[in-house]
């Protein structure tokens, strides 16, 4: 039970540390390499690099303890996270297609897990 909290905690991070990025990028102007290497320095863009670590150390602790045919497939929900917020935060229109991805991905987890 433990493990599956941490996949949760895992996809949290991951989708927060996105939703991060995606903020910070918007209130700059990356326009060049060093623009884009400035932006690292961004509160934004530092506190999503901090959430992917510590996303990163849940998932090696996570794959000492289960396969990854299992792990990969259900980090895959990090994506329909995504979707959720991008609707919710950035107000992003989801078209139909996309949903359908999105049940395709769900339906894929589910196969997996049983």
């Amino acid at each position: 039970m433990l493990n599956y909290l941490l996949i949760a905690l895992n996809i949290v991070l991951l989708v927060a540390g996105q939703t991060l990025w995606k903020h910070g990028v918007a209130k700059l102007s990356l326009h060049s390499i060093s623009s884009a290497f400035l932006a690292l320095f961004s509160p934004w863009i530092f506190s999503g690099i901090v959430l992917y670590a510590l996303a990163t150390v849940v998932w090696i602790y996570l794959l000492s303890k289960m396969p990854i045919s299992l792990l990969y497939p259900l980090q895959s929900l990090a994506y329909v996270a995504t979707v959720v917020i991008a609707i919710f935060v950035f107000h992003e229109h989801v078209s139909a297609w996309r949903w359908a991805g999105v049940v395709v991905i769900m339906f894929g987890v589910a196969l997996v897990v049983k």
